[in-house]
């Protein structure tokens, strides 16, 4: 049974209605665009969307873009894969990511090609194995923040992928001191069920392009057909494929309900905190599309935000 069909059946039988409410933003809204590269110049920036329709968007004097490093907007290369964080109804670009990918997984093997890194991952039933090159110049600030690049451990990246290369530039966490089979325990539920809780969001190239939705980790198994949900060391409700998921943005008071559209079993066996606004409580509570990151204020290469999730 698709998603849209599991969420008419739910608003019915709950009585809610099939338009998401709208949550209240206190700041002017952000928009995710994302597409190929036409075209671009220090001032002006033409994509072509995943429908097919261009779109001309001006580049803001301000604007900065980063494809492996930080670049001037205009250095894009025309026919790369961009996601751009527009304002003032879409039209003005002021954060542009060229080619963009995150990997997130666990450890297979490690090799070297040359001077290079290369690790093997598996990201999960649903997302299969991937092969990262790590470069030379890269793999100290890696190193720093995941010390333990050996089988069975835990492994998220930032990076590009262009003509079916995965590069990782940058560590998107601290890698965990567990192995991915030995995620801590939630701690004891109390006082019944919190109707938000607190955590980390993260974002993944997992979803279609242009997608907005979130992978979440406490699917129930047989609804998701995924023998690793139902992993967490936050303490999350059981939800389904298909719900309403409110997600806020603690730093950037925003916020948006968004459907479950993906199983997100990685993403919970990351009990890690994000530190972009103060510091999260420890575990990742909601794995979004790069559209709905950006949307809510998210920057694709710091990785997350502090955020604050419940039914919607």
């Amino acid at each position: 049974m698709g998603v849209e069909r599991r969420h008419a059946l739910a608003s019915k039988a709950l009585g809610r209605s099939l338009v998401p409410p709208q949550a209240e933003e206190e700041n002017p809204a952000l928009t995710a665009v994302t597409g190929e590269i036409l075209d671009v110049s220090p001032h002006l920036i033409i994509v072509e969307n995943p429908e097919g329709v261009e779109e001309r968007l001006v580049i803001a004097p301000w604007a900065t873009a980063w494809r492996g490093s930080v670049i001037t907007p205009a250095d894009l290369p025309t026919g790369s894969r961009v996601v751009i964080r527009a304002r003032q109804s879409g039209r003005v670009a002021d954060r542009l990511w060229g080619d963009v990918t995150r990997v997130t997984g666990v450890i297979l093997s490690m090799g070297r090609d040359g001077r290079d890194r290369t690790v093997e991952l598996h990201c999960g039933p649903h997302r299969g194995t991937r092969e990262v090159v790590i470069p030379y110049g890269a793999s100290g600030r890696i190193a720093v923040r995941h010390p333990r690049l050996e089988p069975g451990y835990l492994f998220d990246a930032i990076g590009t992928r262009v003509e079916g290369v995965t590069t990782a530039y940058l560590p998107a966490t601290s890698q965990p001191p567990y192995r991915a089979t030995a995620v801590p325990p939630p701690p004891p539920a109390y006082n019944g069920v919190q109707s938000r809780i607190s955590g980390a969001a993260a974002w993944s190239d997992a979803f279609d392009e242009g997608e907005a939705g979130v992978a979440y980790p406490m699917l129930e198994r047989a609804d998701s057909q995924c023998d690793d949900a139902g992993v967490s060391c936050t303490g999350l409700p059981y939800l389904s494929l298909g719900s309403m998921l409110y997600v806020g943005n603690v730093c950037e008071s925003r916020a948006a309900v968004l459907p479950i559209v993906a199983c997100g079993c990685m993403a919970g066996r990351f009990c890690d905190r994000c530190v972009e606004c103060g510091t999260s409580p420890r575990g990742r509570i909601a794995e979004l599309s790069p559209a709905s990151f950006v949307e809510l204020g998210g920057d694709l290469t710091n990785g997350c935000f502090n955020a604050r999730v419940g039914l919607g």
